[in-house]
């Protein structure tokens, strides 16, 4: 019989999530089964709760880029390779303080880094939340710092270089909807560089936007009003150079750049309208593109189904989808930006309790490869007191718990998962914010 603890930590396991396939050969000590991650503190300067979001990417010079939250002061790019160094401080680039300015700091890259065959990765900023005084002072009825609105950047590891490329919808653009208190951030970026395309969705309105880098002079012009994309949604560009995204109904919202027009087709999930498939309190689909420029694989953030979508047909025709099930079973699945297709074309996704799963699509298997769990625990100092911010907050560090067989693991959420050209994988947590590195070894 196990040990009490060892039943207590499996009853935990349980509840929130229990693997499709279990692990035949899991070890008779623990009911868990572990996949080992290497975890690296991001450089806590980059950030003030210790969080970041969707942003993280392989360059093509293999090196690995992380986009940070600094809310009221300011956002950062960070470059992993062994060690980590800033690339890019947003404020120094388009020239705002770099003093903390609270609510109009550009607080956030949260967009999912964009890296286009030229090697140069793509990101956008967004604010972040008032502070302490300023929510006190909103109460009061008095004004904070006022949010001007997101930029969109590119930075080139070859050159060392960071461009940026303005604001798609600054405070006091007319396409502002009524009753706008502030500029729309950026939560998407995505570029088509083969013919001078860059694709933006703005938060917290969804606006889509088109930038073309041959006439700059246009700046960024909305591909259509009240277009009503979902959340926090992502463009993809396929094969036949048609950019896609998902609205707030679930179709497919379709921009071909040869016509100049934007359709919007039914999404039908095995003949069905994916938003009547999906539950009614569903948020933040996020999909990726397999690199037959074709084949998408979508899940949403509180739903345990992966879907696999048709994106080859025809404009004005209805898009069919594959429901291939969930990904884990079990309550409250909660996957942020964990969705990645490896240079092999299978996908991997993480959830709650934080199992990295992966889906083979030659045999139309998904697989539980295991909990994430750290292997170097001394990467971060647990004991010790919580470190401050220079205005005195406490940066949050319980975003990891230690199970009973002392292995630590991540206790609140995988933000974003991507699988490396060598075939490892990279996920990031938060609490502290850390990479956590998976070796290929273990994949196979």
């Amino acid at each position: 019989m196990q040990p009490r603890y060892w039943i207590l930590c499996g009853l935990f396991a349980l509840l929130l999530a229990r693997p499709v396939h279990a692990d035949p050969a899991a070890s008779e000590k623990s009911p868990l089964h572990y996949i080992w991650a290497t975890a690296y503190h991001i450089p806590p300067e980059t950030t003030t709760e210790e969080s970041g979001y969707f942003s993280l990417c392989e360059g093509r010079n293999g090196k690995i880029y992380i986009g940070c939250a600094a809310y009221g002061r300011d956002s950062y790019l960070v470059e992993f390779d062994r060690a980590m160094r800033i690339v890019l401080d947003t404020h120094k680039l388009v020239g705002l303080p770099l003093t903390p300015t609270g609510y109009a700091a550009q607080s956030k890259i949260h967009t999912r880094n964009f890296v286009g065959p030229s090697g140069k990765i793509y990101v956008g900023t967004k604010q972040g939340y008032p502070n302490t005084a300023e929510r006190a002072a909103l109460k009061r009825g008095e004004k904070i710092p006022l949010y001007k609105g997101g930029y969109v950047i590119t930075f080139d590891p070859a050159t060392g270089t960071a461009v940026n490329l303005g604001m798609p919808m600054p405070w006091g653009d007319p396409r502002l909807g009524a009753g706008e208190t502030e500029g729309q951030g950026v939560i998407d970026v995505a570029a088509d560089e083969s013919r001078g395309l860059i694709y933006v969705i703005t938060c917290e309105d969804q606006h889509w936007m088109l930038y073309d880098s041959h006439h700059p002079d246009q700046g960024f012009r909305e591909l259509q009003p009240a277009l009503a994309l979902k959340d926090q949604p992502n463009t993809l560009i396929d094969k036949q150079g048609r950019a896609t995204a998902i609205t707030s109904e679930y179709k497919v919202a379709r921009y071909d750049p040869a016509t100049d027009k934007v359709t919007i087709d039914d999404l039908l999930v095995d003949g069905k309208p994916m938003r009547a498939v999906l539950p009614k309190e569903v948020v933040h689909p996020d999909w990726r593109l397999a690199a037959d420029g074709a084949t998408a694989y979508l899940q949403t953030l509180n739903d345990s189904r992966m879907f696999q979508i048709d994106l080859s047909g025809k404009t004005g025709q209805p898009v069919p989808a594959k429901d291939l099930g969930n990904r884990i079973e079990g309550k409250r699945p909660d996957s942020r930006g964990s969705i990645a297709i490896a240079p092999d074309g299978r996908v991997y996704s993480s959830g709650y309790l934080h199992h990295l799963v992966r889906y083979d699509p030659t045999v139309g298997k998904m697989d539980d490869l295991g909990v994430y769990a750290v292997k170097n625990p001394d990467f971060f100092d647990f004991k010790a007191p919580p470190a401050k911010n220079p205005d005195g907050s406490a940066r949050p560090i319980h975003g990891f718990h230690t199970l009973p067989d002392g292995t630590l693991t991540p206790l609140h959420v995988i933000m974003a998962t991507i699988v490396a050209h060598d075939g490892s994988v990279y996920a990031t947590t938060i609490y502290p914010f850390t990479l956590l590195q998976i070796g290929r070894e273990q994949l196979k």
